[in-house]
């Protein structure tokens, strides 16, 4: 029995590893819009089966970042025009009302792990590393819907954030102009002061950058599946 159990935790760790990997490879722009993710070479690359691969990619299709097609396969999702709009839409209805509720129950240590976040943004635009500011500016908000406590918010802006990651890859919106520099450690100081007006306000107008940056001529590009999960 005892085997029995310990075979499916390394199984499920396992598959989580694999989801963690392709999901980080999406937010960080390693992998764009419209890549064949191709069960065989995946297989490969991480020593695993077909069907293991399958179950990983099932579930990155829930979530919508991966189109699965019959007889064609999966590809990294390729968000139409219509469909940013309709992202955009949601995270403005969103957005706000998380801020709300983070503020009404905020605590020391939810202020403190914001401003290390924030923290560590800004260490990554020191040093840079523009795929890791990409994958921490997104993180912000998924970081915001965490300490507001509702987990069906929360799952539902990890979709949106993802979304919102694929938009800018696809639409060509520059890093520096999707999420200034300074946008989340003055959103992060409002929620400091308790000021929900202030704060809703900030996070709309954040979200009104990153669409207006957007640039709605879509790019089509080709990547190696071996390079991009390279040790």
């Amino acid at each position: 029995m005892q085997s029995k159990v310990t075979a499916r935790l390394q199984r499920e760790n396992t598959q989580d590893e694999i989801y963690e990997k392709i999901y980080g490879a999406i937010l960080e722009h390693r992998l764009h819009p419209g890549t064949k993710l191709v069960e065989e070479r995946l297989a490969e690359i991480f020593k695993v089966s077909r069907a293991r691969i399958r179950e990983v990619l099932a579930r990155l299709a829930h979530e919508q970042v991966v189109d699965m097609y019959p007889q064609r396969g999966a590809y990294v999702a390729r968000p139409t025009i219509e469909q940013a709009v309709h992202v955009f839409e949601a995270r403005r209805l969103i957005e706000p009302e998380l801020v709300r509720r983070l503020i009404e129950n905020l605590t020391p240590e939810r202020i403190e792990r914001l401003r290390q976040h924030c923290s560590l943004e800004q260490d990554a635009r020191r040093r840079e590393d523009k795929r890791m500011i990409v994958r921490l500016s997104g993180e912000f908000h998924m970081l915001i819907s965490e300490l507001a406590g509702n987990q069906a918010l929360m799952r539902t802006m990890r979709e949106l954030s993802s979304l919102t990651c694929l938009i800018i890859i696809l639409y060509d919106a520059p890093t520096a102009s999707s999420c200034r520099a300074d946008e989340h450690s003055l959103i992060t100081d409002a929620i400091a002061k308790r000021d929900i007006e202030g704060a809703q306000k900030m996070m709309l107008e954040h979200l009104a950058h990153i669409e207006g940056s957007l640039n709605l001529e879509p790019a089509d590009s080709e990547v190696d599946l071996a390079t991009i999960f390279a040790e």
